[in-house]
């Protein structure tokens, strides 16, 4: 048995214009803003021949039959082995799922990559990202989570499309930002990406957003972006506006993650204090996490 494990960072986004057109999956995707964190999704990944292919996934200590995403990279790369494979994937997640923080996009890329080397399939880095990129579009549970997570960092994905193929420039300080996350709940990506209303509003601002942060990245603008861009959508829970409106009144930046029942400030460290005094007040019981970027990305361990 041959076994390989990879990491992936989760990613939290503030704003974003849906770019699906293409009848070429691998051109679909999103342009947006957002940063990568230094918790995700790590997964390990068994292989061994059998007569015939053999899925088992496990979340974070239980078997599932629900892993849509990651049965789909699976077949995918199984697709490109010789023979029969049995494929164990133990996913250890850390950050929330289905909460806005590119659990889904993770797991898609993690296994891609992990397999890729378990199996001896001599994919580059970019094709066997291009692989997860396909499963999260067909699967409709994200856009450009999967190239986010190879770029880490803090930035703005400018041209759609998966690994390869989409563009994107960095903010080159990112170590001096901390980011402040607190989640409540899962809100449906596909859901969501599939309500035509929703759409509209999304792509209203989306795409004025990211070219405007383009040439002007930092978080103070993209926070004020990020927040704007939530009131306009209009999608957050009665709790999510309860501590949106509190934050106004405390001269906090605050924003929605896309998509998840979770709000996000990102700030420059000497901020920091301030900002965690709000969540202690804000979110009391509730817990919220300071956590710093992640500049790697997604990467074999």
């Amino acid at each position: 048995m041959k076994e390989a494990s990879a990491f992936a960072p989760g990613h939290i986004t503030g704003f974003f214009q849906i770019c699906d057109e293409p009848e070429d999956p691998l051109h679909k995707g999103s342009r947006g803003a957002g940063f990568s964190i230094s918790i995700g999704i790590q997964t390990k990944v068994r292989v061994e021949p059998a007569e015939r292919d053999i899925i088992s996934v496990v979340m974070n200590g239980r078997v599932t039959g629900k892993a849509v995403v990651s049965e789909n990279v699976v077949r995918r790369m199984l697709a490109m082995a010789e023979k029969p494979q049995r494929v164990e994937v133990t996913h250890e997640i850390e950050t929330p799922i289905g909460a806005g923080y590119g659990s889904s996009g993770g797991g898609a890329l993690t296994i891609a990559l992990a397999m890729n080397d378990a199996l001896g399939l001599g994919l580059s880095y970019v094709d066997a990202s291009k692989v997860a990129h396909l499963a999260e579009i067909e699967c409709k549970t994200g856009l450009g989570t999967v190239f986010a997570a190879t770029q880490g960092g803090f930035g703005v994905l400018y041209k759609p499309g998966a690994p390869g193929i989409g563009e994107a420039i960095k903010y080159d300080r990112s170590e001096e930002l901390t980011a402040f996350c607190v989640h409540f709940g899962p809100i449906s990506t596909s859901e969501a990406l599939s309500d035509p209303d929703l759409r509209r509003r999304i792509n209203d601002l989306g795409g004025n957003f990211v070219d405007e942060i383009r040439g002007n990245l930092g978080p103070s603008r993209f926070m004020e972006l990020s927040r704007e861009f939530t009131d306009y959508v209009g999608i957050t829970t009665p709790r999510l506006k309860v501590v949106l409106d509190a934050a106004d009144k405390a001269g906090v930046p605050c924003s929605m993650a896309m998509f998840g029942e979770a709000l996000f400030s990102l700030v420059e460290k000497d901020e920091a204090g301030r900002v965690a005094e709000f969540y202690r007040r804000a979110v009391p019981g509730q817990n919220f996490r300071a956590l710093s970027i992640d500049e790697r990305g997604a990467h074999l361990l």
